[in-house]
């Protein structure tokens, strides 16, 4: 008894590109290089393809694709936070680099975790990404052993990495923290404070650029610190402002490691009816949009925080390609924003 012949995938539910093939009236195999390798095919065939495709509602095996080429034509993309705005920025830097290839994005969220961050990276490996971009310099060493026993091209975000560690874009942590404290020693500061909250690795360096300009200048004092793991908002930098003023007798300037943290500290100033920068000077870190229009306006760093988006995924892809790229380490520098605060 002969069987009926059954269409697979109709059967699946779920169109092939062999029907997408017999619709435009073309093989499977032109059908393809139509979607993958369009310079390969006449314009007027590759139009008859992308319309069945429309009219079949064809959506490819990124899967299938992956197996037959060696490439997933997905990157990995980890960062600290979606709801913090340094990093929505380097986000859209990211995607607008990447707009006019065929990759997709995958964004994994750490939370400020060294376990999120090992987590999602050997989640991420299993599904052998073509590349992955990374937010700062992990110093965890099972997030090294990882990513050591991978070949998949690697780039660093933030911050910059040593001359034989992995390509990465950013700027010195360490020398903008650096520079801030100078800049109020420069202005007559001797009391200097830093605030700093989350306590990741680019808080951490921020406070060691503070701490080696106030033992230059011979200013240094453990009680001018205040730092806690909480995560950083505006309400932390007010509570932080009074546990820094109890503790700190005389201080005359405070270095935030965030804006977040320096907004909360002037507003709390303010209530405590203490003039800015006359009593105290206030700076934060990063140029968050609303520090420019606060009451003093904000002395601040300015971070490129779009353009490292930008760099840093222009030189993954680079990597991605085997190309060899003109620098593996790439210094957008900051900006020091000196306003009304400080």
């Amino acid at each position: 008894m002969l069987k009926p012949t059954v269409n697979k995938g109709r059967a699946s539910g779920r169109i092939t590109l062999a029907m997408v093939a017999r619709h435009a009236g073309v093989a499977t195999m032109t059908a393809s290089r139509a979607l993958t390798q369009p310079g390969l095919v006449s314009q007027p065939l590759r139009d008859r393809v992308l319309k069945s495709v429309a009219e079949l509602g064809y959506v490819p095996n990124r899967a299938a694709r992956a197996l037959a080429s060696s490439q997933s034509k997905v990157i990995a993309v980890l960062v600290p936070s979606l709801a913090n705005a340094v990093f929505t920025e380097v986000l859209a830097g990211i995607e607008d680099a990447l707009e006019g290839d065929d990759y997709q994005i995958l964004i994994g969220n750490t939370r400020y975790s060294e376990r999120e961050e090992e987590k999602l990276i050997t989640t991420y490996l299993q599904s052998a990404p073509d590349g992955m971009l990374l937010t700062g310099l992990s110093p965890c060493p099972r997030v090294q052993q990882l990513l050591a026993g991978s070949p998949m091209p690697l780039v660093s975000m933030m911050d910059l990495a040593g001359a034989d560690e992995q390509p990465s874009v950013g700027f010195s942590q360490f020398a903008a923290g650096q520079t801030m404290t100078r800049y109020l020693i420069s202005r007559g500061y001797r009391r200097i404070g830093f605030m700093g909250a989350q306590l990741d690795e680019r808080t951490l360096r921020r406070a060691d650029g503070y701490r080696q300009a106030m033992q230059e200048a011979r200013l240094a004092a453990a009680e001018l610190e205040v730092m806690v793991a909480q995560p950083s908002t505006i309400a932390l930098g007010a509570a932080l402002l009074d546990r820094m003023l109890e503790q700190a007798s005389g201080c005359d300037a405070i270095f935030c490691c965030n804006d977040d943290l320096a907004q909360g500290a002037v507003f709390q100033a303010q209530r405590r009816n203490l003039h800015i920068p006359g009593q105290l000077a206030i700076c934060g870190f990063n140029d968050l949009p609303a520090s420019a229009w606060m009451n003093p306006t904000l002395t601040t760093i300015s971070t490129p925080r779009y353009r490292i988006g930008f760099e840093a995924a222009t030189l993954l892809r680079s990597l991605i390609k085997g190309e060899t790229p003109a620098a593996r380490h790439i210094d957008l520098g900051f900006t020091l924003m000196a306003r009304e605060s400080a």
